[in-house]
């Protein structure tokens, strides 16, 4: 069932060759937005356009869990674009071994406050200093705030009489794997076991 824009309506050129340079129907934001896709069990596999999770619930593939109060209307329904979808049928997906590292899946672990001194964060740290062999790795990454991060220097956190509220470590679940390169949607989050101080 084709979807179409809301209020696009089309016009036929003139007889003849010429060509109609016009550009055509613009797709409503809605469907150019994304979704969660959950698998049968309501395990997070990935995110998909809200186009593609239309298509997904028209063709009976999936079912809307959580809806905007946007709608899309196609030929003869309208639907209201999905926030959340299930599939209908269990998919086996083979997952990597290691969640990506990236400075946005950092934030995300650590509530994007900096685990110094609870200030915004707004760069990452290396526990113990890079200069002096640290590794660019999950158990020695973490959130910092520009001022923590200055004083810090190359420093390690004996020479600073500093302490870490918790060992940083790698995350862990399916729902990790989207995270490193994504925006998290505030509606997403319960979905994803995320608290609710992670911003999107």
């Amino acid at each position: 069932m084709p979807l179409t824009a809301l209020g696009s309506s089309s016009a036929s050129g003139p007889p003849g060759p010429r060509r109609d340079t016009r550009p055509g129907p613009v797709p409503p934001a809605a469907t150019t937005a994304a979704t969660l896709l959950l698998n049968a069990t309501y395990e997070p596999l990935c995110v998909v356009s809200s186009r593609r999770a239309i298509v997904l619930v028209l063709a009976h593939k999936a079912e809307p869990v959580d809806v905007s109060d946007v709608f899309c209307h196609a030929e003869l329904v309208a639907l209201p674009v999905p926030v959340v979808v299930r599939l209908t049928r269990y998919v086996r997906v083979p997952y990597p071994a290691q969640v990506p590292l990236s400075r946005r899946a950092v934030f995300t672990r650590d509530g994007s406050t900096c685990v110094y001194c609870g200030a915004p964060a707004t760069s990452i740290d290396h526990v113990w200093p890079r200069s002096r062999g640290g590794t660019h790795s999950w158990d020695n990454v973490v959130a910092a705030c520009r001022r923590c991060n200055h004083t810090k220097a190359d420093r390690s956190l004996a020479e600073l009489g500093w302490t870490l509220p918790h060992p940083p470590v790698a995350p862990s679940g399916s729902a990790w794997r989207l995270l490193g390169h994504r925006a998290v949607d505030p509606r997403w989050r319960s979905w994803l076991g995320l608290a609710e101080s992670v911003p999107a």
